[in-house]
């Protein structure tokens, strides 16, 4: 139950990541689109860690 908990976290991360890729192609090149676009690398690499660490990390949290 828990490891569907942290699958639907990274879900949302790539999610928001696709958003921002979406808006970033709608403008022309520039300083915003590449902000855009740096923003969504980022939240592609937290779900990348969210998803490395979810199922081992939770056992900690509980103790």
């Amino acid at each position: 139950m828990a490891h569907t908990q942290t699958a639907t976290e990274v879900s949302i991360w790539l999610l928001q990541a696709k958003d921002f890729l979406d808006e970033a192609r709608r403008l022309r090149p520039g300083p915003e689109r590449d902000e855009l676009r740096q923003t969504a690398k980022v939240l592609r690499e937290i779900a990348k860690l969210e998803a490395a660490s979810g199922p081992a990390g939770e056992p900690d949290r509980r103790s």
